[in-house]
């Protein structure tokens, strides 16, 4: 079980990883010494008779060694924790790099708490395996071949016993870990499925009190936990198989040893020192061999955490941006942002989000997205952030094509405003500098007024200070996209990117929020997916899509006109509010 993909990230802490081994080594070669002491003085006390006073220098230089060997253990396993903290601190950072990397869309397709579960337990597990499982392949060579060149001159009959009787241990080893193997990779698949739908029901627990499926969904976790109960015990059960299997074999081996050294001294042909100095020797020469198999149930786990992480690691990016050096290209100002032919397929879709994409949207002017579900509005968002690249065609700004390479410039360019805005859990003067870090307090009370923010803000317990949960909890909806909006102002961008940011809100609201976005829109270029009339019809154009293409554009009162698919669309229903109804009055084949 030697993971080579992991011995790769070792590279980086071999000097680490080689002191381990060489006081792992030291220890050993201490073990004899010791050893060699012990039979001295046993030999000399009760056979030699000798005096007190005569082995004092023998007892000291045996504390010497007894001292020596705990020290040298114990320098060991410091070093051998640090090598264990860097390759996970390195492959957690390369983790959490490469997820950012993929970006929402990827993650969007995987389970939260299983990638939540991989990178903290899963990193976590890979200790054991790194600290103790690794150094010990080492040890397990060397300590036994160190310990066989000091028996060979004392005992070749014992140096032949240890000699046939050493590789019967691996051999056995091999044979139970494959189903060691397979029963680890069941366990860690369960407790994977188990952290993902344990965080699956935390975060629609709402719902499921709605519709009274709560009580049901405690019995599919206890189901889930009996069957990881069940895999643990199974681990259990092959781990304690093996150590049965060890013991006995370096039990038996020992006992051999001590068979023939006995027969050997009744008959005269063996001094009692030696014959002490090997059987002293005999369990240290199996001892390595028995904490490798001790150590590679227990590291087992790492390694199936590994497969995972390393799964993660190779999954291709379209969006690389670590992998270049990050370039302000856009210090003067940009003029027009062109789709050219601009065609994107979702992973296993049958059909293109976007089909053959033209589209140009010049500085300062204000452009609204219709369109059925589907249509591919949210898709030409997400190619604009730079979160996909486009599967054919390239988007241009001005004459520069918007590349991996300049994603992170090009978005320091933006400013984004969803359908529902995150707040990570802290205060809100941290949530609203996510927007501008080196602002002062002062600016960013005068985004938060232009935001309509500031008043409640100020009401609260301690004002900006003032802790926010996990996703703005503690705050309303209203409250939450106004602390959004103030980003916004912060960030001031001269592109604007929305996903009608006033759904769902009270009248209230909205009325506050329509008001602060006419003010964020002076003198920007906005792009927003509309579904609302009243911001539909104050924008300068409107491009109608479908099924991943335009089909038309123009103003509001102009596409009216033409009794096409956006006239149906309006005229369908109309609701108090002025939402038009997202229906789909075409078939419709794959997701935006």
């Amino acid at each position: 079980m030697i993971s080579k993909r992991i011995f790769a990230q070792i590279r980086e802490v071999r000097l680490l990883l080689a002191l381990t081994v060489g006081l792992g080594l030291a220890g050993g070669l201490v073990t004899i010494f010791e050893a060699s002491f012990l039979s001295r003085i046993v030999n000399r006390a009760f056979l030699g008779h000798a005096p007190l006073s005569r082995l004092i220098g023998l007892f000291v230089w045996l504390l010497v060694a007894i001292a020596l060997r705990a020290l040298v253990g114990w320098f060991s396993e410091v070093f051998a924790l640090r090598v264990a903290l860097k390759v996970k601190e390195s492959l957690r950072d390369q983790l959490i790099r490469r997820l950012f990397q993929l970006g929402p869309i990827y993650l969007r397709g995987e389970r939260t708490g299983e990638v939540a579960s991989t990178v903290i337990e899963g990193i976590e597990s890979l200790e054991v395996y790194l600290a103790r499982y690794i150094p010990q392949i080492a040890l397990s060579a060397l300590v036994p071949l160190t310990i066989l060149a000091f028996v060979i001159p004392n005992d070749w009959v014992t140096a032949i016993i240890f000699v046939v009787t050493w590789p019967l241990i691996p051999y056995f080893m091999m044979l139970i870990g494959r189903q060691a193997e397979k029963q680890s990779k069941k366990q860690f698949r369960t407790l994977s499925h188990l952290s993902a739908h344990f965080l699956d029901v935390l975060q629609g627990i709402s719902t499921l009190k709605l519709f009274h499926r709560s009580r049901y969904q405690l019995q599919v976790i206890r189901r889930i936990s009996n069957q990881y109960r069940k895999t643990t015990m199974d681990t259990l059960r092959v781990a304690f198989l093996s150590a049965l299997a060890l013991e006995l074999l370096t039990t038996l081996s020992t006992a051999i040893v001590a068979v023939f050294i006995g027969l050997r001294l009744i008959a005269g042909t063996m001094n009692f020192q030696d014959a002490f100095f090997v059987l002293l020797l005999a369990p240290e020469f199996y001892l390595p061999i028995r904490l490798l198999g001790t150590q590679f149930h227990a590291g087992m786990n790492g390694v199936m955490a590994a497969d995972r992480i390393f799964e993660l690691l190779d999954v291709p990016v379209q969006s690389i941006e670590g992998n270049h050096a990050e370039r302000e290209v856009f210090e003067t100002e940009w003029e027009t942002i062109q789709f050219d032919h601009v065609t994107y397929s979702y992973r296993e879709a049958e059909y293109p989000a976007l089909s053959e994409l033209d589209l140009k949207i010049h500085r300062g002017e204000k452009v609204a997205l219709v369109g059925p579900t589907g249509a591919g509005k949210s898709t030409i968002m997400n190619l604009l952030l730079g979160l996909m690249t486009a599967t054919d065609g390239i988007i241009r700004i001005d004459s520069q094509p918007l590349t991996p390479s300049i994603a992170a410039s090009w978005r320091k360019q933006i400013t984004y405003l969803p359908q529902h805005p995150h707040l990570l859990k802290g205060t809100i003067a941290d949530n609203l500098r996510l927007a501008s870090p080196e602002c002062s307090f002062e600016i960013m009370i005068e985004a938060a007024r232009k935001a309509g923010a500031h008043d409640f803000i100020s009401q609260l317990p301690y004002g900006y200070d003032t802790m926010v949960g996990e996703n703005g909890v503690g705050l309303s909806g209203g409250q939450i996209q106004r602390i959004a909006l103030a980003r916004a102002f912060l960030k001031d961008s001269p592109l604007i990117l929305l996903d009608e940011p006033t759904a769902n809100l009270d009248p209230e609201s909205e009325m506050w929020i329509e008001q602060a976005l006419r003010d964020l829109f002076k003198e920007k270029t906005v792009l927003v997916i509309a579904h609302r009339l009243s911001t539909i019809s104050r924008m300068d154009r409107i491009l109608v899509l479908n099924e991943g293409k335009m089909i038309d554009q123009g103003h509001h009162t102009e596409l009216l006109s033409r009794k096409g698919l956006y006239h149906k669309m309006l005229t369908t229903y109309v609701g108090e509010r002025g939402n038009y109804r997202d229906q789909n009055p075409v078939p419709i084949h794959h997701p935006s």
